[in-house]
């Protein structure tokens, strides 16, 4: 499904042109680079890590030439100083699932199993230390998030957690799970909320890409210590509301 961006005025020809180089240029290059982090299976994880970098960087790279579709980060000054934290993002795309790999340090996240079992794709992705949780065994997800987001955090892998569950469309509100604040409760570990707005250029369930300028905004870290994990979500989560007031 196509979802429509009704602000847009430009070349029709245009954006479907630039949508389809993006869209060729992505498996063609999963191709390449898949493949290289399988093969790099042996080598430690930061050979693995810096092979899926660069196809990041080749997607946004391509994403503005074709697209227009570029990136702003503000509050990188609030994560300067933190070894390892826990990440609450906002979530309205597959956007931020590749751009926050080269926003952030160096991390791990939250998916479902099933993204394992693509082809190429998926196996390269199994080998990069993610979190798989089953949606429909929610006790078995929390279990597994805890131990091996526990396990992450411990090697200095920031652990990444789209706490909406679900891509939502630019002023949509969803509740927020809890099992990114139960993590930090458990753990220990800082929570650092973000907000974007990348559903505006990249809309969920689009194949279509729209020219403009995606805000990601880091906010403040939030001390988890001593505090129950509903605390720390409600926290979270009204910093990211307030942030996307303002996009």
């Amino acid at each position: 499904m196509t979802q429509p961006n009704t602000s847009y005025q430009g070349s029709k020809i245009k954006l479907y042109l630039g949508s389809t180089v993006l869209f060729v240029s992505m498996m063609l290059s999963t191709l390449i680079f898949g493949p290289l982090v399988l093969l790099c299976s042996a080598f430690p994880f930061s050979v693995r890590y810096k092979i899926a970098k660069l196809w990041v960087q080749l997607v946004l790279l391509i994403a503005r030439i074709f697209c227009g579709v570029r990136h702003e980060v503000e509050g990188l000054e609030h994560i300067k100083d933190i070894q390892t934290a826990i990440v609450l993002s906002k979530h309205q795309s597959a956007w931020e699932t590749i751009a926050l790999r080269l926003i952030l340090p160096t991390q791990t996240a939250l998916l479902k199993q099933s993204l394992l079992r693509l082809p190429i794709w998926g196996w390269a992705l199994a080998t990069l230390k993610p979190i798989a949780i089953d949606r429909k065994n929610q006790r078995a997800a929390l279990k597994t998030l805890l131990k091996q987001g526990k396990a992450c955090l411990n090697e200095g892998i920031w652990v990444v957690v789209f706490p909406e569950g679900t891509r939502t469309a630019p002023g949509e509100v969803k509740k927020f799970n809890a099992g990114g604040a139960i993590l930090a409760e458990k753990s220990g570990y800082p929570v650092i909320p973000v907000a974007h707005n990348s559903g505006h250029c990249w809309p969920r369930y689009s194949f279509l890409k729209y020219p403009g300028t995606i805000t990601v905004k880091i906010g403040p870290v939030i001390d988890t210590k001593g505090r129950k994990a509903a605390d720390i979500n409600a926290e979270a989560a009204e910093w990211i509301a307030q942030a996307m007031k303002n996009m």
